[in-house]
Parts: structure tokens; sequence; C-alpha cells
């Protein structure tokens, strides 16, 4: 299979960038997306030319290392899937295929691909986690959790951060990561002691950022991998709202 490939280039955060145009010939359609990237920067590498930069770690759609835009689509056209489950089967010989980073001002690109999601990780760092004392595992009847309840927080946990909820949104909102990660804690009986204060720091996290503000366009929804609800922004909202009304402790250690 031949295929084009219009690749944006960018040396650094300071450079101005620009696509540049690459031909594969005799693409394998076994191959995934991002072995086909392989090829070309082996094919760069023997010419002399600079690889172009992505990141990728896991490639089975676990960690959410990748990610970038193909064709328009963040992760590409293939649904719930990322850009490394992506295969080249689902592309036809002589497509053209436009390759860029995540756009989004709070996704600084680093080089060529690869962005800083660092914004995502001093989010999780303001309140994303369970600082009670759990102890050792506790029996799995000791706690009783509803079946419907256990599944929405998982299905909330499945949230990877791969950050392509703020590259699809016209916004650049980040509220479909944080409302997942707000939620799946706030949902099981661990996270509940500290479920008003999770939600003032981690919004106050985010709203220091440079993330637009949620205009329910769902494309964020539309793109995630792992598929999930955008139910989980209003109860992120909600979580927000009662903890702001009754006063507890936002980020600042001053009450609202």
């Amino acid at each position: 299979m031949k295929l084009t490939l219009e690749v944006w280039r960018q040396k650094n955060g300071g450079d101005k960038g620009g696509f540049s145009t690459y031909e594969l010939e005799d693409v394998d359609t076994h191959m995934s997306f991002l072995e086909m990237l392989d090829v070309l920067n082996q094919d760069l590498i023997v010419g002399g030319a600079e690889p172009i930069a992505f990141e990728h770690d896991c490639r089975e759609g676990i960690c959410g290392a990748c990610g970038f835009v193909v064709n328009g689509v963040a992760h590409g056209h293939q649904k719930g899937s990322t850009i490394c489950q992506l295969h080249m089967r689902h592309f036809s010989d002589g497509d053209k295929i436009t390759i860029e980073p995540w756009r989004a001002k709070a996704f600084p690109i680093i080089k060529d691909l690869v962005v800083d999601r660092s914004s995502f990780d001093r989010i999780l760092q303001a309140g994303g986690f369970v600082t009670i004392r759990t102890g050792s595992a506790p029996d799995a009847n000791a706690l009783p959790v509803a079946t419907d309840t256990l599944e929405h927080a998982m299905d909330f946990a499945e949230c990877i951060g791969c950050g392509a909820c703020v590259a699809s949104c016209p916004n650049g909102a980040a509220m479909l990561f944080v409302g997942a990660k707000i939620s799946h804690l706030a949902l099981l009986p661990q996270g509940m002691p500290e479920k008003a204060k999770r939600a003032l720091k981690m919004v106050e996290a985010m709203e220091s950022e440079a993330f637009g503000a949620c205009t329910n366009y769902t494309s964020c929804e539309a793109v995630c991998p792992k598929e999930i609800s955008i139910s989980g922004i209003a109860r992120m909202n909600k979580d927000f709202r009662r903890a702001s009304v009754a006063g507890a402790e936002p980020a600042h250690g001053k009450k609202r």
C-alpha cells in the first residue's frame, strides 16, 4: 500500500513549525499506525534526516502516552481506541494522511508530535488521590458497594489521561479528564471523606492552567479512547457547587 503523509515538524516550542510531506511505499496493512511511523523514521535515519518525534510506551492502549491527531481526529477515526491501536488496514492504497500534535494552549509543543501534558499531572497532584489510611486490602464484602455504583466508578477509572478530550474540544477544556478523576473516587467509600475538598482543589488546579471552559460540544466524549461519559462532568460540577456552598477549604487554604 502506498501512502502520502503530511506530518507536522517543529524543532521546539519556539519554532514556527510546518508540515513536511513523505511518501511511503509497500506499507503492510498488518502494521499499527506507530509501526508505520517507525518504518518512516528508519528510512529518515538511513537517509541522514531527523526522525519524527512522537510519544509511546505500552502500545496496547493502556498507558495513554501516545496521542496525536490523524486527519483532523484525535487518535484517528477508529472509535474507542488509541493511536497505537489504529492499524493500517483501516486505510486505503493512495490515501493522504495528515498527522499533527494535540492543539491546545495547555499542551505546548515540545517537538514534532510531542506535547507537554504536565498540566494533567498538576491537577492530579492537587487532589486526585485518597490520603486516608485504608490499611491492607479488605475482604471484598467488607464494604458493600452497589453493583451499578461500582461499575460507574470503574468506567470513570478507565481514563488514561491521554489528552484527546482537550485536543478535540473547541475550547481546549479538560473537564472530561477532571470529571472522570473526581467521579471515580467520589463514588467509592474510600474517596467520600475528601469528596468536597477534592472537587475544590482539582477544579481550582484546572482553572489555574490554560484550559478553556466546557460548552457541551461533547467532542471530548466522541474521541475518548475509553469512551468515558460526559456525565462525569455533571458530577464534577455538582460536587464543586456543593463544596463551594458548604465552605470547604480550596487549594489556597482559605474558605470561599
